[in-house]
């Protein structure tokens, strides 16, 4: 997401947006009090340092694991933020100290938890319950293709549950709010001026280049990815191949998002995108004027940071 020469991209946390620049990141949390909370980090991408990393597929698969570790530390900050106050309130009654922030290891066990349970539900689920339907649906022995085209439907039909089913929590609805003013903040920056709420509001809650259209092209293209590995290969085989050909999808899931990105003039092109905009739909809500307020805040401070080279935690 482009404007003025900077690249810049987000994700919505607990009651806060984290944005990102190249080389540059901030978290705004509202606190319980109504504060404004930030925090501000200066990155040090892989791909300046190793030129390896710019490579096509290859820049994409990095993109995905640094952007799951920033997004899990941006989530324990404004986790922590909601629980400050709370924490110092309940230790001023009973004369006990506000518990500490998670360390930088118990966040990497936290991401590493979670990559594993995602890998689990989206993928090893959906492949078991496909060997389990082969003497019931002949289609899955007709071909590697056919196999993976009814491996995909179920991935898709579990993550459409999952998504559906944890957009009835409160706090999940409040998360999806904030995705929707991270959009909207971004597109107001995108078509350049001053960013106030007032310019933002306007703006849809829906944009192309989401991860939520990220994460369902990955399930469209690992089809076609998985579909290389033989039908007649044991169920191990097609488990172990699952975690080695992830990077793969997700390199090539990358490509097609920086492309489409450019080829948005195309009408085939958005086409292609659209269903990731219906997705979207599902993951997005219509922000209030605060909420707005604090992605703003997120991606002015970004920017500053990414025009002046400092960064503070």
């Amino acid at each position: 997401m482009q404007s003025g020469g900077i690249n810049v991209g987000g994700q919505a946390v607990i009651e806060g947006v984290m944005m990102r620049a190249p080389r540059s990141m901030t978290v705004a949390v509202r606190k319980p009090s109504g504060e404004i909370a930030l925090k501000k980090d200066l990155l040090n991408p892989l791909a300046d340092r190793y030129k390896v990393f710019k490579l096509p597929i290859v820049r994409g698969t990095v993109t995905l694991f640094s952007s799951l570790a920033l997004g899990m530390k941006a989530l324990n900050f404004s986790a922590n933020c909601q629980l400050e106050e709370e924490a110092k309130g309940e230790g001023a009654k009973d004369g006990k100290k506000a518990e500490k922030p998670m360390s930088d290891l118990a966040v990497g066990l936290t991401m590493a938890l979670s990559v594993g349970l995602g890998l689990l539900l989206f993928f090893y689920l959906p492949l078991f319950l496909t060997q389990l339907m082969r003497n019931l649906l002949p289609l899955t022995q007709a071909s590697s293709l056919a196999f993976n085209l009814v491996d995909g439907v179920i991935r898709m039909a579990v993550f459409l549950i999952y998504i559906i089913g944890i957009s009835q929590m409160k706090d999940i609805r409040r998360v999806f709010e904030y995705h929707g003013a991270e959009h909207k903040v971004i597109y107001a920056y995108e078509a350049g001026g001053e960013l106030t709420v007032e310019r933002a509001r306007p703006f849809s809650t829906l944009h192309p280049r989401c991860g939520t259209s990220f994460l369902l092209i990955v399930m469209v293209l690992s089809i076609i990815v998985f579909s290389f590995v033989p039908k007649s290969a044991p169920f191990y085989m097609k488990a172990l191949s699952r975690l080695v050909l992830i990077p793969v999808v997700a390199g090539l899931s990358y490509e097609f998002i920086k492309f489409s990105a450019k080829k948005m003039d195309n009408p085939l092109m958005r086409a292609c995108v659209a269903p990731g905009l219906w997705l979207q739909r599902l993951t997005t809500r219509e922000p209030s004027d605060e909420q707005l307020e604090v992605a703003i805040r997120a991606l002015d401070e970004a920017i500053l940071m990414e025009k002046e080279g400092k960064g503070e935690v």
